[in-house]
């Protein structure tokens, strides 16, 4: 899987308001804390708030704040938010695929790859990154060596 820079600014900002005290949040204060062009941050954070993930005011009291809850919202949700579907193949959902021949089981494939995917981006939480807390199953993951393996 490929994570576009879109989808980790996406994630790293929407943590970072996870992590916020109360009230709004300045956009160029998440983008220094984050290291984000502010440019490209205020357009992350639009597709958020168009999805219904950020709310914003304007004016001196203004700035960005989670819509819901931490807890209520996965990284799946975030990058969904501005990347769309999760897997796709030439953008083509995968249970839409059809090969012929020896690639035919290829569709099969590429949907239990989207599980997966799922299964982690979607049992984590802003709330579990922000605290430094994640899922079990996930810390699992991360401590088999062979997930470090570049290959």
């Amino acid at each position: 899987m490929r994570i576009s820079a879109k989808a980790d600014y996406a994630v790293r900002a929407a943590t970072e308001l996870a992590a916020a005290k109360e009230g709004p949040t300045k956009g160029d204060v998440i983008a220094r804390s984050q290291d984000i062009p502010l440019r490209f941050l205020e357009n992350i954070l639009g597709d958020m708030r168009q999805s219904g993930l950020v709310r914003s005011q304007r004016g001196a009291e203004g700035g960005y704040w989670l819509a819901k809850s931490p807890v209520e919202i996965s990284l799946a949700d975030v990058i969904r938010a501005v990347e769309g579907p999760l897997a796709n193949v030439r953008g083509v959902r995968p249970e839409e695929l059809s090969y012929d021949g020896a690639a035919a089981s290829l569709r099969d494939v590429f949907v239990a790859l989207r599980a997966n995917i799922r299964a982690v981006l979607e049992d984590v939480t802003l709330a579990d990154v922000a605290a430094d807390e994640l899922p079990d199953r996930v810390r699992e993951l991360v401590r088999d060596p062979e997930a470090w393996s570049p290959h």
